[in-house]
């Protein structure tokens, strides 16, 4: 995968990254916190509605439109710097 994107903002919000990985779409949400499990809490329902509403807009400027193939991740972050990374976190 390459990236598209980091920090891609639009009219609906921002998403932190976005892959491409052939002709998949694939956007990352990170969330930082003391440690993972808090991280993981931290991403409430308003803010995944606002994520799902940026990825829209994103894909509007796609070939493929809404159609295109796409995953949605989320990598969490603790104070050390460890990353954990959970593929399909978000289902658009």
């Amino acid at each position: 995968a390459t990236v598209a994107a980091r920090r891609w903002r639009g009219k609906a919000g921002e998403i932190d990254l976005i892959f491409r990985d052939g002709a998949r779409v694939i956007f990352v949400e990170v969330k930082a916190s003391s440690t993972r499990d808090r991280a993981a809490v931290a991403l409430g329902p308003r803010q995944i509605a606002r994520l799902h509403r940026a990825a829209a807009e994103f894909l509007a400027g796609e070939p493929a439109g809404q159609d295109t193939e796409t995953r949605f991740d989320v990598a969490l972050v603790d104070a050390p710097g460890r990353i954990e990374v959970i593929e399909n976190a978000l289902l658009l």
